[in-house]
């Protein structure tokens, strides 16, 4: 999936959920579950993806993060539900 911009939700290990995006979906969960990619993360690991959405560009992934993370967790887990693993 390199090169294509996503936006994620991640399941860390505290059943925190953490909102990203890359352009390499496989390498970015890799380095979150190294401890590389967040201070968030890092002392959370290992993750797991719960969520991603395709999205157009970067700038389109930026806003969709935003409208994300601004969401209930209630919100968040339940587009967990109907992801697209």
């Amino acid at each position: 999936m390199a090169g294509n911009w996503v936006c994620y939700l991640l399941r860390c290990a505290d059943d925190t959920l953490y909102c990203g995006i890359t352009n390499d979906l496989e390498k970015r969960i890799a380095a979150h579950n190294a401890g590389t990619a967040s201070k968030y993360t890092r002392v959370r690991v290992p993750v797991e993806l719960a969520y991603a959405e395709p999205c157009a560009d970067r700038s389109a992934a930026s806003k969709r993060e935003m409208e994300i993370k601004n969401l209930s967790r209630e919100k968040k887990l339940m587009l967990t539900k109907s992801s697209l693993k």
